[in-house]
């Protein structure tokens, strides 16, 4: 735990007006929890040093936690209309954008990313209660026609019961409100743990729906350390009090998970890895390519789910594209989030930087020739790596298998539309992939053959509310957003109406 002194101090230096916002604790059933002598460290991984020491909720608590949650659902599930959730929902829209850029410096202080694309996550991540506050009053049943004409079947949609959300540090904000937005609207309530390099963007959050009047024990969160995350996922997947599971984080966990969850026959829906193909065609507007590959792939330094992970470029304009994109490459600047000036931040941790450089030694060795960046920006600190471009990148590079999750761009040259998708729909994931052409026929044909849950055709920037998000294989299943969103939260009860 911080003292209200540190707290001030962490306020100060890093531009924050409402101090409310920096809460170090857990909330669990209305009340805010907190012990000194139970904490753990959030370090800003631009300057790799401790912030603030957040509570690292004891596991009782954490059990009592889906308690509280149970309770209050019977509660809330039955007592509020969708009226009254969208009120609730609408209100903490208001604010979270009302308080947008104090968000945005806290996301930039544990997550690293710049200040620019922490304002751009507090917008997004603000949108999915808006849009869940539209869809609350819209969670509609059906009256089906039956064989027999004496009856009639009616379906009423219900909120599934108790949801854990387990969520990534890479999108602090984002990755819990579109959660807990669809939660909310179909009248579930939740227990939540946030990643443990940045809960204090998610205790922010969970404050300001406080704040909005959501009722106590609705919205549970509880920092833990990495320390108690393994035991804190099992009990989320093994409880019988908890009817659902939402994790956004990597395919070897989510398989973990997956495999505790069948003891309580939950519902799930797991976004997993990605490993994006990114594919130009040589009628493609090549400006914009190049554009949507620096936002595609080297947003957040690399850091997203949807990030293209594979860049594949047809040979008449191979060299073009890898000219201008390396242009752009130079114009970059990195450097600490907080810095206006800054484009690109530093990696979250050593790990991360570890297995950016093991994957480019590994292409180089392999016959890759470095266009720009290769190393470690060691005059910033150890977790900022350098945008790196790649070409000749063999197909047998572990790039071309595994997903980075860092600044890391491997160029590939291909030759025919057949050999990009086979190249493209070799890997056992799919969540996004995107690709560029002006032939309309061809964007209709590429977008049936790519195997990924989502596309972008001639963009690179394809999250929003609107999207129905998620993928495919061993990237998961379910989608979040969109209005389909809300179909994960519910359950569909049928009732037979009969001597019609």
């Amino acid at each position: 735990m911080s003292t209200p002194e540190q707290i001030k101090a962490f306020a100060d230096q890093y531009g924050i007006k409402n101090v409310d916002l920096i809460q170090t604790g857990a909330l669990i059933n209305g009340k805010w929890l907190n012990d000194p002598k139970i904490s753990f460290p959030v370090n800003d991984p631009a300057i790799n040093k401790t912030i603030l020491n957040v509570y690292d909720t004891p596991f009782e608590q954490v059990q009592q936690s889906v308690v509280d949650a149970e309770a209050a659902f019977r509660k809330f599930s039955k007592e509020t209309t969708g009226r009254d959730r969208s009120v609730i929902l609408r209100k903490i829209y208001d604010l979270i954008t009302e308080n947008t850029e104090d968000l945005a410096r806290i996301v930039t202080a544990e997550n690293g990313k710049p200040l620019a694309d922490a304002r751009g996550e507090v917008g997004y991540a603000a949108s999915f209660f808006l849009w869940y506050s539209e869809e609350a009053p819209r969670i509609y049943g059906d009256v089906i026609p039956s064989a027999s004409g004496s009856k009639k079947i009616i379906t009423i949609k219900q909120p599934i019961g108790v949801v854990g959300i387990l969520t990534p540090w890479n999108f602090p904000a984002a990755m819990i409100t579109r959660k807990l937005g669809a939660a909310v609207a179909a009248g579930c309530t939740a227990v939540i743990k946030p990643a443990s390099e940045t809960p204090l963007t998610a205790l922010a959050i969970a404050y300001l729906a406080q704040k909005a009047g959501l009722p106590n024990g609705v919205l549970n969160i509880f920092p833990t350390s990495h320390k108690q995350s393994r035991d804190v996922g099992k009990l989320v997947c093994t409880s019988p009090l908890i009817k659902k599971v939402s994790f956004t984080g990597s395919t070897g966990v989510g398989m973990t998970l997956m495999e505790q969850s069948a003891s309580s026959l939950k519902k799930l829906s797991f976004e997993l890895g990605g490993n994006a193909p990114f594919i130009v065609f040589d009628d493609a507007d090549i400006d914009n390519a190049v554009d949507s590959a620096m936002a595609c792939k080297l947003r957040q330094s690399g850091q997203t789910c949807v990030c293209a992970n594979r860049l594949y470029i047809q040979d008449g304009i191979y060299d073009k594209f890898a000219a201008k994109l390396l242009e752009k490459v130079k114009a970059t600047k990195l450097g600490n989030g907080m810095d206006p000036t800054t484009t690109h931040g530093p990696l979250i941790h050593d790990r991360a930087v570890a297995k950016v450089a093991s994957q480019l030694e590994d292409a180089v060795s392999k016959g890759a020739k470095v266009l720009a960046g290769g190393k470690v920006a060691k005059e910033l600190g150890p977790n900022f790596f350098e945008l790196t471009i790649i070409s000749d990148v063999p197909v047998d590079a572990v790039v071309n298998k595994d997903e980075t999750f860092g600044p890391l761009v491997p160029l590939i040259k291909f030759s025919t539309e057949e050999q990009v998708l086979q190249l493209a729909n070799d890997t056992e994931y799919g969540l996004a992939g995107y690709f560029f052409t002006r032939d309309y026929s061809r964007l209709f044909r590429v977008a049936d053959e790519l195997h990924c849950g989502m596309i972008g055709a001639n963009t690179g920037a394809i999250s929003e509310a609107a999207l129905p998000f998620g993928g495919v294989n061993w990237s998961g299943f379910g989608r979040e957003g969109s209005k389909y969103g809300v179909d994960d939260y519910i359950v569909i009860k049928s009732v037979v109406v009969g001597n019609l």
